[in-house]
């Protein structure tokens, strides 16, 4: 006579290797922020820049980027629409960065003041804009760097590649030739010069407060 044991598991009593599977954890939510912060970086966008073209408070887009807080349909196409893509994009994947990533001549943004005779190209990341930054500095004859105070604990590391270089910072004036550095305050106004009558060029490295 078959044991009740068998009896069972002849009557279809599933066994614990044909129990129900476990239903999966949600999905995180897209980091909304941290793409937005990321599409501004991009443009060389200060949160002032962007707050005033989409019409949203600085303080509320700063706690939007910090994920603190997460914006209303209609705020997020004002931000989207100011940032110049859809709104779809907010929500889409990011792609696993490469393990290394390569970018030629023509990747490198470069800014240039032509009235003010200077280049800089900007060697530094986005996503390290804002906190850490570093430039290749190209000023000709008679040109210059001048800058308003940077956030409060900024400062500035310059290196001169060639040529000859006055930095001006709280007030002092110091000149400095190819491979001297100068590290200097630059959360008061500051400029960089060319003291010489040549092409000058130099490494930045900006480290915001």
């Amino acid at each position: 006579m078959a044991s009740s044991e068998s009896r069972r598991t002849a009557r279809g009593v599933p066994s614990p290797a044909a129990a129900a599977p476990v239903a999966s954890a949600p999905a995180a939510p897209p980091r909304v922020g941290e793409q937005i912060q990321r599409l501004r970086g991009e443009r060389r966008m200060t949160l002032d820049d962007l707050s005033r073209a989409a019409g949203v408070s600085k303080s509320m887009l700063s706690e939007i980027e910090r994920d603190k807080a997460n914006p209303t349909i209609a705020v997020a196409w004002r931000l989207t629409n100011a940032l110049g893509v859809s709104l779809d994009s907010l929500f889409a994947p990011q792609k696993a960065p490469e393990a290394i990533a390569v970018s030629g001549p023509h990747d490198i943004p470069t800014l240039s003041g032509h009235d003010a005779k200077y280049q800089l190209r900007v060697w530094g990341p986005i996503e390290l804009a804002g906190k850490f930054e570093w430039y290749e500095l190209t000023l000709q004859p008679g040109g210059a760097l001048v800058s308003n105070a940077h956030e409060p604990g900024t400062r500035e590391h310059l290196t001169v590649l060639h040529g000859a270089i006055d930095i001006e910072a709280a007030g002092a004036t110091k000149r400095l030739k190819a491979a001297d550095t100068a590290r200097y305050v630059a959360d008061e106004p500051h400029a960089i010069r060319n003291a010489g009558k040549g092409e000058a060029r130099a490494l930045l490295v900006v480290i915001h407060g």
